[in-house]
């Protein structure tokens, strides 16, 4: 499998073989359950859906309760997927667990919701300089400025920078080096930040761009 479902835990540091301080963010990582196997015979595409912690069964759909219970008598709170090679067998309700697709010293891309901020202005959510403090500038300190010519093109472009509602996006980031990886306890630990808040739900995905260091050698 290419990725795993897992929870944000919070952010620590962790001091490494050469005893570099890293600070490293703490994933909870499965254990997934694989409720439905899709084939190249049946779907078009290898992959499987796996489903991430519970849910009351009175507050899913009727639907949605039979497809969970497929794999067994739990209802998920997450379904998602991810591609598998054509030859890999997997059965409806058998887990998998972080340590049996991550480990230590591999690149992973992350997942998540970011942090909603609301509605922002244009010095938060774009990184504007705002106007001088002074040399007359009247109220007028965090302000866009302009925003498109009078005759020409006599519109506001499209996909102009302005205030808005920030956050609460789908945001990937891509590369985190996996420091630890404890499959008895389904955590792992990845290098840097990671999107959303403590406790939110993320997908943490192999690489795509990056395989693994040998060079890295992690306490």
């Amino acid at each position: 499998m290419t990725g795993l479902i897992g929870q944000k835990l919070g952010m620590t540091q962790v001091f490494d073989s050469s005893g570099r301080l890293v600070a490293v963010t703490v994933l909870r990582v499965g254990p997934c359950t694989v409720v439905q196997v899709k084939t190249e015979a049946s779907d078009g595409y290898a992959a499987v859906q796996v489903g991430f912690g519970e849910q009351k069964p009175s507050r899913v759909s009727k639907a949605y309760r039979g497809h969970c219970q497929r794999a067994g008598e739990r209802v998920f709170r997450v379904l998602r997927e991810f591609s598998v090679a054509a030859e890999e067998t997997c059965t409806a309700g058998s887990e998998v667990s972080v340590g049996e697709v991550f480990r230590a010293g591999e690149f992973v891309d992350v997942t998540g919701t970011s942090k909603g901020r609301g509605f922002a202005g244009v010095m938060k959510r774009h990184g504007f300089g705002g106007f001088p403090g002074s040399h007359g500038t009247h109220e007028y300190f965090r302000h866009g400025g302009s925003i498109g010519n009078r005759s020409f093109p006599g519109r506001v472009f499209k996909g102009k920078r302005m205030a808005g509602h920030y956050g609460a996006e789908r945001v990937t980031v891509q590369n985190l080096l996996v420091v630890a990886v404890y499959p008895e306890e389904n955590v792992m630990l990845v290098r840097g930040a990671v999107p959303g808040p403590d406790g939110g739900t993320v997908l943490v995905r192999k690489a795509v761009k990056k395989q693994e260091v040998s060079r890295v050698q992690l306490a």
